[in-house]
């Protein structure tokens, strides 16, 4: 963990050991949760993995911001689910709760007054719910159809802030979803389309998804004359042309073909006598990456996209660019 000075103080020393001790006690608690994990955790997955609806995530306080987590997460792994806050369900938004969905409640004590309404509304709809608390004998434990019951860790915090037990809270919320996305056979793929922004978004963008079609495509028949091959490449701005041959495509023409082949015949002749056989192609279904390296490779900066030997695409490095591929 860089930091700007190398200047460390008796201050300084014990506030990196007061932070080694935090985070031990933390580790202890997550040890301690990964030991009692049991048949009541599976059976938690099992509930949430078999309902209809969406999973209602809730909390109160600290715990409430650890079901906001929680209920981010599930959603981003496929898992449809949102928080709704205790004290506005008792002012309206338990209509929010349907009797597709399941509740995954969170509590340090158990005792949180404010979960009572959904609580009760829970029971009265049959909806299923799961509680999360430290107190075996708690409201929420009782209540709850799966309780899991934190490990009775200390909090890392001498006033007893909330440390160690959110710690626990928003590890048991990864480990549930992490074992929803096995049992749904959630993949890079899908977790991709949740996340077009980001990183592993950009990294399963397809040629189809950025590639040229339709009218835009350069295409000329093997027959054609320069002429009319050079009014092609000039008006549709890849720089190059397609060559079909019974609607295949057997060529391609460069601008730096062109260049090669300047003569004072080069107009008249036909685009079969200038074009480069078997040209360099992908399929819609690749990766854009896949298409981006091929075009650094061979230092191009289009490649015709072909399905059954027609072309049904063109895709120009800009493109790829433009899409955050790199």
């Amino acid at each position: 963990m860089p930091i700007k000075t190398q200047i460390i103080d008796v201050k300084s020393s014990d506030d990196i050991a007061q932070g080694q001790a935090v985070l031990a006690q933390e580790i202890k608690g997550l040890q301690a949760l990964s030991d009692a994990l049991g048949e009541a955790f599976a059976l938690a997955v099992s509930t949430l993995a078999e309902i209809k609806g969406r999973v209602i995530v809730t909390g109160m306080g600290k715990s409430g911001h650890v079901a906001r987590k929680i209920a981010a997460t599930m959603a981003s792994t496929g898992t449809p689910a949102y928080f709704v806050h205790p004290g506005e369900a008792s002012h309206g938004d338990l209509g929010m709760i349907t009797k597709d969905d399941a509740v995954l409640a969170l509590s340090n004590s158990g005792e949180t007054a404010e979960l009572s309404d959904i609580i009760g509304y829970c029971k009265r709809f049959s909806i299923p719910l799961v509680g999360v608390a430290r107190r075996s004998g708690s409201m929420l434990v009782e209540a709850a159809d799966v309780a899991l019951v934190l490990p009775e860790v200390p909090e890392a915090c001498a006033t007893g802030a909330p440390t160690t037990s959110t710690t626990m809270m928003m590890a048991l919320g990864d480990a549930m979803s992490v074992a929803l996305v096995e049992r749904r056979g959630f993949s890079k793929q899908d977790f991709s389309v949740f996340h077009p922004g980001g990183k592993l978004g950009k990294a399963f963008i397809r040629v189809s998804d950025l590639m040229h079609g339709g009218a835009e495509l350069p295409l000329v028949k093997a027959t054609d004359i320069m002429r009319d091959v050079l009014l092609t490449m000039t008006s549709k701005r890849f720089g190059c042309a397609g060559v079909l041959d019974g609607g295949k495509l057997v060529g391609i023409i460069t601008d730096g073909d062109l260049r090669r082949h300047m003569q004072a015949d080069l107009l008249e002749k036909t685009a079969s006598a200038i074009m480069k056989n078997s040209p360099l192609s992908i399929r819609p279904q690749a990766l854009a990456a896949e298409a981006l390296a091929i075009m650094n490779d061979k230092s191009i900066t289009s490649l015709f996209v072909v399905e059954a030997e027609k072309p049904v695409g063109i895709l120009h490095i800009h493109d790829c660019l433009r899409a955050g591929i790199a």
